[in-house]
């Protein structure tokens, strides 16, 4: 009798003001495989809150996460993943010292920001700093084109604490997981620091450092990496 094929199933979380649209050409390409791809979506926009589940059946369960969107994944959903990949991502957003201080203070400013009525403003802000050094323009389409609603302003100052508060890995990251870490050597949102130390929490971790590349990883070829990566890491 033959054995079953394996079932791959890929849950991806944006990270903050993102949303799931951007996980569209990684969703084709899985799809291509044969893989299930499931996108999680934070719902600053238009788009719906929603936390995909596991299949039952799926053997390889596998994370992707872009910057903050490891941190908003439920525990439930951590603890059943058999794979990790870290893009521009952190343990802790705010590293120690000097250096955190002032991270944390701009934190705080942008929610200020939010809650004067300048959420427009501050995600152009953000975003250019995100895509750089390439321009605004070569971002996927994201909450800002539709409008950002008024429970998904909530949710950004919400997420901005949580930011804010983060340390460590997530709640529910399974021991022994296989990881891949992509860093961006231009990225001007996650600090170097704050790099390091999630290095230092998954030192058995594959690691790439993309160049040229900031925050946002417009690199067309990434998913076709990062997919690659997947399939030859299996067991």
């Amino acid at each position: 009798m033959s054995q079953a094929a394996s079932i791959t199933q890929l849950i991806a979380l944006h990270g903050w003001a993102g949303d799931s649209r951007a996980w569209q050409p990684w969703a084709e390409l899985a799809a291509a495989r044969g893989w299930r791809f499931s996108a999680a979506e934070r719902g600053y926009g238009n788009l719906p809150p929603q936390q995909p589940n596991w299949d039952p059946q799926a053997q390889q369960r596998v994370v992707i996460g872009h910057s903050m969107g490891p941190h908003l994944l439920a525990a439930e959903v951590w603890q059943k993943a058999t794979t990790a990949v870290w893009l521009a991502s952190f343990a802790a957003f705010v590293p120690p010292g000097r250096q955190g201080r002032s991270i944390r203070a701009a934190l705080q400013a942008m929610g200020q920001r939010i809650a004067r009525g300048e959420t427009t403003a501050l995600l152009r802000d953000f975003f250019r700093e995100a895509a750089a050094p390439f321009p605004p323009s070569a971002l996927p389409m994201g909450p800002l084109e539709h409008g950002i609603t008024a429970s998904g302003r909530e949710r950004l100052l919400e997420d901005l604490e949580q930011l804010e508060n983060s340390a460590g890995l997530p709640p529910g990251y399974p021991e022994g997981a296989r990881a891949l870490i992509v860093e961006a050597a231009d990225d001007q949102i996650v600090h170097p620091a704050s790099r390091a130390a999630l290095r230092e929490q998954l030192p058995q971790a594959q690691v790439w450092s993309l160049e040229p590349a900031g925050h946002c990883l417009l690199d067309p070829a990434l998913a076709a990496r990062v997919l690659d990566w997947i399939a030859d890491e299996q067991p």
